[in-house]
């Protein structure tokens, strides 16, 4: 299979970004987030289409192009460049990294079909790598008429409520025109006080591909209501959500792979769930408001008791039953997302939950599970004019998490989990994780393990004034 790189872009807005606008300043939680960029892929169906159309290629690109010019002029910081030594995005209109490629030698279908074989290959249709660009995008069209369209955001600037808002109106503009697309807000350093901040902790190193490996599992509609059955007990306030049952799912196995390191003990374990703080802000924010607005929901086991601060780790704990689990995350993320916080303590609030997180991984007595959940955000109603997504995918990460999306039908969830190379044999050996989610047939009359590589057909990377 190759992706062939036919053109690099710079799409700039198309109506220049007013002076004062220049220079768009860091919130104290943007700048602490972690030095990566965060890549989405959609993937959009052939639409019954028996092979791809040159006219039809040229008219989405040109649409697309045009599009993202004039979605840039409200977006425009995503235009702009991120400048690390001052912490602050200089919004110059340099313009959004625009990759056009084709992929030879598959059909979107058959790519489908195999994607978990695929995962490692995924960062050729994600775009653009490490550059100081705030946005790269990339499409890749496929011979039979599907396309997929990648796009890497810098983790300093977007969090995945902000990710849905960019891509909603860009589709929005695509489809229908300026008229009806949101306007966003920036400038959240200015809008929420910065006081009695935290000094921050150290963040955590970034364990890097070479030592972790990311596998997708899937539960569907049916396993998770066979997963809620087991979990349920009467004493809980409210049924348990998609993403508590599948959370507690997976950090049990993650206790056990623990277990299995530790000489037989279940340590104590905290499951850090990524939470969108914006509904808890009060006076609220403007609707659309842009940045980084992520708590850190933690939900903590308590494997043996804690003396003066410190665990004995040591104490024979048998692993909590799965109820348990969902218990204590009910709570706890109840109790998150109902707290709360006016607009003076927004940020200290934010790092002071990333610091607890912080100092955990630092002290190394207790194990820390990341969880982060894209379930709910509206990806799969992102309709560009030629029909909504068939799937969503992320790209292997440099860090240990667990990433939930949902599936197409809204009905179940997928996990991508990232772990260490030589724990997940282990997690994926687990008896719950076997009995609960899905396993996808291969496609028919494939045996080999598929591979890209990449040719560079055309290279235009002169920057363009207008489209």
């Amino acid at each position: 299979m190759e992706v062939q790189i036919l053109c690099t872009k710079l799409i700039k807005p198309s109506v220049p970004t007013p002076p004062h606008l220049r220079v768009l300043k860091q919130s104290p939680v943007d700048k602490v987030q972690k030095p990566v960029k965060t890549a989405v892929l959609l993937y959009y169906s052939a639409d019954g289409s028996t092979g791809a159309d040159q006219e039809v290629e040229r008219r989405r690109i040109n649409l697309l192009e045009t599009s993202l010019s004039e979605t840039l002029t409200r977006f425009y910081p995503l235009a702009g460049r991120y400048i690390k030594d001052g912490n602050w995005v200089d919004c110059n209109d340099d313009g959004v990294e625009f990759f056009v490629a084709k992929v030879k030698g598959c059909r979107l279908s058959e790519f489908l079909s195999r994607r978990d074989e695929m995962i490692d290959q995924l960062y050729h249709l994600a775009g653009g790598g490490f550059t100081s660009s705030v946005l790269s995008i990339q499409i890749s069209m496929f011979d039979c008429g599907g396309l997929v369209m990648g796009f890497r955001f810098c983790h300093h600037l977007f969090d995945a409520f902000s990710a849905t808002s960019f891509l909603t109106s860009w589709a929005t503009a695509s489809r229908q025109g300026m008229d009806d697309m949101i306007w966003p807000t920036f400038g959240m350093a200015s809008i929420l006080p910065a006081n009695d901040l935290p000094k921050m902790k150290p963040m955590p190193a970034l364990i890097g591909l070479d030592q972790t490996m990311t596998k997708r599992i899937v539960f569907n509609g049916a396993e998770i209501s066979a997963l809620r059955g087991r979990a349920h007990d009467p004493s809980f306030p409210r049924q348990p959500s998609r993403v508590e049952v599948v959370t507690a799912l997976i950090w049990r196995a993650l206790m056990k792979v623990s277990r299995a390191k530790h000489g037989g003990s279940v340590r104590t374990s905290l499951a850090a769930h990524s939470i969108n703080f914006r509904p808890r802000i009060v006076p609220p924010l403007p609707p659309w408001s842009f940045g980084n607005l992520v708590s850190r929901a933690t939900t903590r086991f308590v494997a043996a008791a804690e003396d003066s601060g410190s665990f004995n780790t040591e104490v024979p704990v048998p692993v909590p039953e799965l109820k348990d689990l969902v218990g204590l995350l009910i709570v706890s993320l109840t109790k998150s997302k109902e707290t709360m916080v006016g607009r003076e303590d927004v940020f200290s609030t934010l790092l002071r939950t990333r610091n607890e997180l912080h100092e955990a991984v630092e002290k190394g007595e207790v194990d820390v599970y990341v969880f982060t959940s894209w379930c709910s955000f509206p990806f799969y109603e992102i309709d560009f004019g030629w029909g909504k997504p068939v799937w969503l995918s992320r790209i292997p990460l440099p860090y240990e998490s667990t990433s939930l999306l949902d599936t197409q039908d809204g009905d179940g969830i997928e996990a991508w989990v990232c772990f260490n190379k030589q724990d997940m044999p282990l997690f994926l050996r687990d008896e719950d994780i076997l009995a609960f989610t899905s396993k996808e047939a291969p496609a028919p009359g494939v045996s080999s393990r598929p591979q890209f590589w990449v040719t560079r057909e055309v290279a235009e990377h002169k920057p363009r004034s207008k489209i």
